[in-house]
């Protein structure tokens, strides 16, 4: 019998027998995540459209959803600079993810930062702003958090809280707080839409509501206030 770390299928899909034993980790591969991804094709390439992976790991599917929002954005928008940074940040700001483990956490959101960071530098170089670079990793430390979501609680026994970041006037972005159990109660009540959908236009059972909102704030500023 193969020893599992080195089987061809479940190669670098694990990062030890002991982790699979206590969490259940296994990595998906990146051809079935390509395969998964293609079936909602054209969502993974609407800059806006939200994606919320309740098990990322370490950012296998997270990545490669950023990977195809952001070739999009140098599709449209890479011949002007600040066009590029607002509509990158939206791309960024709509990607979610919970996990158990606080270093699958650290490395997904290094993995999504790392491909913005690649990106950006090699298409703007020296003229790249370190603002627009904090204000990515800033929605990183809000977007992909340590939790479970089986008991929607943070790694701090307290109800998971995510950030949605809307765009206002082309440059403003508007934060508000909401719990992930009041996001999926909205859900569940078929309103259409999806993950922070607005709901002003329908007549949903159910509305969730900000249990925070913060002024607006421009793309490149939004480190400087939590």
């Amino acid at each position: 019998m193969q020893n599992i770390k080195t089987h061809p299928f479940v190669k670098n899909q694990i990062k030890s027998k002991q982790r699979v034993a206590d969490h259940g980790e296994v990595f998906t591969p990146d051809w079935i995540v390509n395969d998964m991804l293609d079936l909602v094709k054209q969502e993974t390439e609407r800059i806006d459209s939200r994606f919320l992976e309740p098990a990322c790991g370490n950012g296998n599917f997270l990545v490669e959803i950023l990977r195809r929002k952001l070739t999009v954005v140098n599709q449209r928008y890479g011949k002007n600079q600040i066009e590029y940074e607002r509509y990158a940040v939206i791309a960024i700001s709509s990607i979610y993810g919970i996990d158990l483990l606080q270093d699958n956490v650290e490395e997904a959101r290094k993995r999504l930062y790392d491909i913005f960071d690649e990106r950006y530098t090699k298409k703007f170089k020296s003229n790249c702003k370190e603002d627009c670079k904090k204000s990515v990793a800033f929605i990183l430390q809000r977007n992909i958090l340590r939790g479970d979501a089986l008991t929607l609680l943070s790694d701090k026994n307290r109800p998971i809280v995510f950030s949605e970041w809307s765009t206002v006037n082309g440059s403003m972005i508007k934060r508000r707080d909401f719990t992930l159990d009041n996001l999926l109660k909205a859900e569940a009540s078929k309103v259409p839409g999806g993950l922070f959908e607005e709901f002003y236009d329908s007549d949903p059972a159910f509305l969730p509501k900000p249990i925070k909102e913060y002024p607006l704030t421009h793309y490149l500023k939004l480190a400087e206030h939590d």
